[in-house]
């Protein structure tokens, strides 16, 4: 009879250090998760990349985001701005313009402008002004 309680006992043991274990090992993956969120973009792949960007005013942009953190923005094949970037969320896509860039219309500093994928598929991105231009990721 004690037999039975000491295996009963070193079962019960048992079953709650695994629980304990198992609690452990879920939580470092839903930290992963969530930091896997910085860099990948509204479309959800990685943010660089190349891009088409229409304007609310019409104009066309391409812009070339790269894996080291900058970016180059051209209009009709003209280098109208460089700078750095950040993809904080998928949601959250901020920029410093280089000093070069900077002026009234451009504001020094990061900037963040806000991503989305409508229902219609559309792909949006609105500055801090309240502009929004529509973004398409162009494949190379």
């Amino acid at each position: 009879m004690q037999k039975l309680i000491l295996v009963a006992s070193a079962t019960i043991l048992a079953g709650c250090s695994q629980a304990a274990e198992e609690g452990v090992v879920d939580e470092p993956v839903e930290q992963a998760a969530m930091a896997d969120e910085s860099g990948i973009a509204a479309d959800g792949q990685a943010t660089p990349g190349m891009y088409r960007i229409t304007s609310s005013d019409g104009n066309i942009y391409d812009e070339d985001v790269r894996a080291d953190g900058t970016y180059t923005q051209s209009l009709n094949g003209e280098v109208v701005e460089t700078g750095m970037w950040d993809q904080k969320s998928p949601s959250q896509y901020c920029y410093t313009v280089d000093e070069a860039y900077v002026d009234e219309d451009t504001p020094a500093g990061e900037q963040c402008n806000t991503e989305q994928i409508g229902e219609d598929g559309v792909w949006t991105s609105t500055n801090p002004a309240g502009e929004t231009a529509v973004v398409e990721r162009v494949q190379s």
